[in-house]
């Protein structure tokens, strides 16, 4: 079956059309640099390099890459740039295959889930956290869950409206206290009144940014204390979500909300609407927090589950 398996047609043909930007520019930058070149040389290798570094695949992550296709060259001693595309592929999908960066399963495609399964989502305002949130919710309904959400998103102007529609839309109960109160209060009673209502699984919206470092790791850490009042193991997973389309600037906000709060699953979104889906892939092997999510359109579908072999077969093979 080799790395990339069997995958399924339809969410395959979704997961191409949402990174056709990122890909068209790079097969045509890959089509310049190789013009009346016939062999994989070191200038091909350098135009490779910047292509992806451009891409926002990231420094580290791409001299990963061409290393390895530097050696495969060597072994094989003559390739034609004709293959270029499939090393490319493959040895990506390699190098992630062989890192620490493991697809998750316990997402809303699974039964094995605790119950209630309690869900913390951070991220900086204008990721898409809320949507992200509302699109999580119609998909867990979909697949059979109930869903409570809480609204603990109490500093950002129409933040707690904003989950409401998303609540309505989806037809799931949003527990909300309004604007500028204690998002430790909200998130306590989003616990306990999932609990009552049996609910399967609780995803609480937090603020996108206080004034200091400080400030947002002691919100979030007595949201989770407050949480454990009423379930001592919540939250089981805290979700920081990310804008694929700010490029770099996802990986640096990966770098600061990991160094004040246990994250421990990513969510990409922005990922259609953008050339700079290369940050998938730096950020799956920076980091040794898994992708979970990746955002790749408006309708509540399009939010998948992250598998990295589909994502870089997606993203590197011509049609």
């Amino acid at each position: 079956m080799g790395l990339f398996g069997f995958f399924n047609k339809e969410k395959k043909e979704t997961l191409d059309k949402g990174l056709e930007k990122t890909k068209t520019g790079i097969f045509e930058k890959i089509s310049r640099a190789v013009v009346g070149k016939s062999t994989v040389d070191d200038e091909v290798l350098d135009e490779l390099e910047e292509i992806l570094i451009s891409s926002d695949v990231g420094v580290d992550t791409t001299v990963k890459i061409i290393r390895r296709i530097e050696k495969r060259v060597a072994d094989e001693k003559y390739t034609s740039v004709a293959e270029l595309d499939n090393i490319l592929r493959e040895e990506t999908a390699a190098l992630l295959e062989e890192n620490n960066s493991q697809d998750v399963q316990n997402s809303f495609e699974t039964d094995e889930l605790p119950k209630p399964y309690v869900l913390m989502v951070v991220g900086v305002n204008g990721v898409g956290k809320t949507t992200t949130i509302g699109k999580l919710a119609y998909n867990f309904q979909k697949n059979g869950k109930k869903v409570v959400l809480g609204a603990a998103d109490t500093f950002r102007a129409a933040a707690v409206d904003q989950l409401k529609l998303w609540g309505e839309r989806v037809g799931v109960d949003v527990i909300d206290h309004g604007m500028h109160t204690d998002p430790s209060s909200v998130a306590y009673d989003a616990v306990k009144v999932g609990l009552e209502k049996n609910a399967d699984v609780i995803i609480i919206d937090t603020a996108g940014r206080l004034h200091t470092k400080v400030n947002l790791m002691n919100e979030l850490g007595k949201i989770k204390r407050v949480m454990q009042k009423v379930l001592p193991e919540a939250p089981h997973e805290v979700m920081l979500v990310l804008d694929g389309s700010t490029g770099q600037n996802a990986t640096i906000q990966a770098r600061e909300f990991t160094r004040v709060t246990e994250v421990n699953s990513l969510a990409i979104t922005k990922l259609d609407g953008t050339a700079k889906g290369g940050v998938v892939i730096g950020i799956s092997d920076e980091f040794k927090i898994p992708v979970k999510y990746i955002g790749i359109g408006e309708k509540m579908e399009d939010l998948q589950v992250f598998n990295k072999m589909e994502f870089v077969d997606s993203l590197f093979k011509k049609q």
